[in-house]
């Protein structure tokens, strides 16, 4: 007699299951995913049904589009302008909100935050922690400040617990922290496992929609920056949140990588206190803070996430040699970008940096690919190149072609206001961008229609 199977392999990228290992997942082509886990095993409670089966609705009716009302309220306020903006200027209700970050840099802290907002607001809030203990989220209250209103906490992994206790209290947000933590007793595998991560997933799933609840989920992120579980996992979801940063600098950025209700483009700025998360109202004059005065190599750029203009400092080290090989290092910008960019000045501007190390970085942290950073790497380049300073009220912006030509931006009128916003007196941007523009008193407006009119206005 034949043995029963008792493993599977699943791809940790699209969930394809398969019942032998394959170097490659037949179905999404990536190399190096499957995984094996134990056959989930239904425990069955007899005839009629299983104990992880549910029934569906008698009373279900599809509607039209003239029968469903929206309404203002069905978007709520977090208390936190920051999260609204990148959430598409409120939470859902019946959303199911995925958060991920490495350890440490303040995803539980700033759902708590967000909870005690909503108790604020006299939303019924439910806490679900697997991780710390009801002592240790009362120490993490407190440095918070006070909560009032009706937050309940609840310390469980069984999610068939957390299934009950959702159903018969009806909050209106719940937060789990983590998925990772939570587990099945229908299906054999360990927490945090394939199968498991993605069956929680789905029971939150139709919780969130079924009853309308707002579901905020934390899950923790592999070395390589993706959330720990299966693929799945990211397309169940109604939106993904990444906390980034390095979490032992005070500056937080939350990042929308996925968003059913909202712009995907705009992030949110925070800062960590002692007090926990603080918005970043102004991240321009944050980044900002601290420029160097009469360095060379240090030029203001201004870059643009979503419909927000963010000032940059973009610095530039050109040195010597001290090896045949010149050496590139590029920190908060593309490594091949940079390399591209010193091609088109050895080649269009004929500056001799083959004999020279580069090393480019974005201060404060920042991580930026935007094309219309091109011209201040360029600009920063050529300054430290020639240790020749270029004036700390001049910002900077454009794309630069691989023939040297500077090609224009989007929302240059907006970079323009977030200069003169900051007291920049002078931009010198892509001569296309500047015809489009309106003359103006406040600010000295250059343009250039490739590298070399570029660098001779520095």
């Amino acid at each position: 007699m034949a043995k029963a199977k008792t493993s599977i392999f699943f791809c940790s990228e699209c969930g394809f299951e398969s019942a032998k290992w394959t170097g490659q997942c037949p179905a999404c082509k990536a190399w190096n995913t499957m995984v094996e886990e134990p056959v989930s095993q239904v425990k069955t409670v007899g005839k009629g049904g299983t104990s992880g089966s549910r029934r569906a609705s008698s009373d279900a009716r599809p509607v039209t589009l003239a029968e469903i009302v929206l309404d203002e309220e069905d978007r709520i306020r977090t208390g936190f302008e920051e999260l609204d903006r990148v959430l598409g200027s409120g939470i859902v209700r019946g959303s199911l909100v995925l958060v991920g970050g490495d350890p440490g840099i303040g995803k539980s802290t700033l759902l708590l935050q967000v909870c005690r907002n909503l108790a604020g607001q006299k939303q019924k809030v439910l806490y679900i922690s697997g991780e710390e203990s009801l002592k240790q989220i009362k120490l993490r209250a407190n440095r918070i400040g006070t909560v009032e209103g009706p937050l309940s906490f609840l310390c469980e992994t069984n999610l068939g617990t957390i299934e009950e206790v959702i159903k018969r209290t009806m909050p209106d947000a719940v937060v789990i922290d983590s998925i990772q933590t939570m587990y099945m007793e229908e299906v054999t595998s360990a927490p945090g496992s394939v199968s498991q991560v993605r069956e929680c997933t789905n029971i939150l799933m139709q919780i969130a929609k079924g009853l309308g609840v707002m579901v905020f989920i934390i899950g923790h992120v592999t070395k390589e920056g993706v959330v720990a579980g299966p693929r799945v996992l990211e397309h169940m979801v109604d939106t993904v949140l990444y906390f980034e940063g390095d979490r032992h600098a005070s500056y937080r950025i939350l990042r929308g990588i996925k968003n059913r209700f909202g712009s995907t483009n705009e992030i949110g700025v925070f800062e960590m206190r002692e007090e926990g998360l603080a918005e970043v109202k102004n991240p321009s004059e944050f980044m900002l803070d601290g420029r160097p005065a009469g360095a060379s190599g240090a030029v203001a750029a201004c870059s643009l996430e979503g419909t927000r203009p963010i000032m940059l400092e973009v610095q530039a080290l050109v040195t010597k040699t001290n090896f045949g090989m010149p050496r590139r290092t590029a920190a908060g910008t593309d490594y091949n970008r940079v390399n591209l960019l010193m091609a088109v000045l050895e080649k269009r501007c004929r500056y001799e940096l083959s004999q020279f190390d580069a090393y480019v970085n974005i201060a404060g942290g920042m991580k930026m690919n935007e094309p219309a950073l091109d011209l201040a790497i360029v600009m920063a380049l050529i300054s430290s190149y020639k240790d020749r300073p270029v004036d700390e009220k001049t910002v900077i912006f454009g794309e630069v072609g691989l023939s040297g030509e500077v090609r224009a931006v989007s929302m240059s009128e907006q970079r323009v206001n977030e200069a003169v916003k900051l007291g920049f007196t002078r931009c010198i941007m892509p001569q296309v961008s500047l015809e489009k523009l309106k003359k103006r008193k406040d600010i000295e407006l250059a343009g250039a229609s490739n590298v070399r009119e570029a660098i001779n206005l520095i």
